[in-house]
């Protein structure tokens, strides 16, 4: 009996040495990334508080006449409304406390010019229903409503930040895909209702091979064994409809390719990924944005800081805080206000709910840089 639970127990030790090395294989690794950023032009009293929360922010989308509106980030797995306004100093479910039943793991939030208010839900990394959803800001109505099936978003994606153009017709997805590791871009036709994966694990949307150092912790988890090293997470438009700029989180240079070249479902992604332009050496970032003079807006998660890239790449550190935990998603407001979210993922991310409470709260940011954007994105 002894010999037997003796071969039992080696055989259990075994079994967790082939996963745990498994593990390591597939999400282990990664070195630290050179500190890009620089001497701030704003000094850190140009950043403003605009909202306070218990729970972790998400993303931000600020419309053309001042309203903010944010998500609670789904890894802080919350208990409470997804989606909010800001009102008056205090936070309102957006649309309604009844229509939260409509989401399950809403992030990404953008405004078009057609006062449409999107969010993409990854439906909890793709094992329930990823949904794309559009409401009036007037009325707070569903204008549009979709759910991806698992040809666009497959079991263990993360559909988690989106841009519309400004017809409002055509809405372009990041899926990060951290666990399934087949991350790509995702191209919707609003008027037809169809979705198309494009770029498929191309190395402009794959992660390299680098660790996330952040002040709070490094990121990673269950003792090194799996490292955090996201694909394509930040995408942004020109303010022409021109370009699309995307960079994945754990890679060196900010990319950009035609969407023309997006918008043709003839263009296999050999010749697409033929059409993508590097832009210029990036931080390791999380949200994007871009100005009225055609420059990027990039966060940099290590450093708590806001960069901007030129259509050149050159980089400016805009600004600088220890106050910001994970710079994630920017949103223009009016009168040239840059929100930041501040998501503080190594406060949230498996972590406890007694963790995440007792680092409360989580804020939006903004600051006014010199050259103003469209509200909304």
């Amino acid at each position: 009996m002894k010999r037997l639970l003796l071969r039992l127990l080696l055989g259990l030790v075994l079994l967790i040495g082939v996963v745990a090395g498994g593990l390591n294989l597939r999400y282990g690794g990664g070195e630290p990334y050179p500190d890009v950023s620089s001497t701030p032009v704003y000094d850190e009293s140009a950043l403003e508080v605009v909202v306070t929360s218990p729970e972790p922010i998400g993303n931000v989308a600020v419309s053309a006449d001042g309203r903010v509106f944010y998500t609670i980030h789904p890894e802080s797995r919350p208990t409470g409304a997804k989606l909010l306004e800001w009102v008056d100093g205090a936070p309102k479910p957006f649309p309604s406390e009844a229509a939260q039943t409509l989401f399950e793991t809403p992030l990404g939030v953008v405004i078009d010019r057609q006062n449409r208010l999107w969010t993409i839900d990854h439906g909890n990394h793709g094992i329930g229903q990823p949904r794309l959803m559009a409401f009036d800001l007037e009325t707070g109505a569903v204008v549009h409503e979709h759910v991806f099936d698992s040809s666009v978003a497959q079991l263990g994606s993360f559909l988690q930040d989106l841009q519309v153009d400004s017809t409002g017709q055509h809405v372009f997805i990041a899926d990060l895909s951290f666990w399934r590791q087949n991350p790509g871009l995702i191209v919707y036709d609003v008027e037809r209702a169809k979705a198309r994966r494009v770029l498929n694990s191309d190395s402009s949307v794959s992660p390299q091979d680098w660790l996330i150092r952040n002040p709070t912790k490094d990121m990673k988890f269950f003792g090194g064994l799996v490292v955090l090293k996201p694909g394509v997470d930040g995408i942004a438009l020109d303010r022409n409809d021109e370009w699309l700029y995307y960079g994945a989180m754990a890679h060196d240079t900010m990319y950009r390719v035609a969407v023309t070249d997006l918008l043709d479902p003839l263009l296999r992604d050999e010749a697409l990924a033929a059409g993508v332009r590097a832009v210029g050496a990036k931080p390791l970032n999380d949200g994007l944005s871009t100005d009225n003079d055609g420059n990027l807006l990039i966060t940099d998660v290590e450093h708590g800081a806001v960069l901007r890239m030129t259509p050149k790449g050159e980089l400016t550190t805009l600004v600088k805080s220890d106050r910001i935990r994970w710079a994630d998603a920017l949103s223009y407001g009016p009168n040239g206000w840059l929100y930041v979210a501040d998501s503080a993922i190594p406060d949230q991310m498996l972590q406890s709910k007694a963790h995440i409470a007792a680092n409360a709260p989580y804020y939006i940011f903004r600051f006014k840089p010199d050259i103003a954007g469209v509200p909304g994105q």
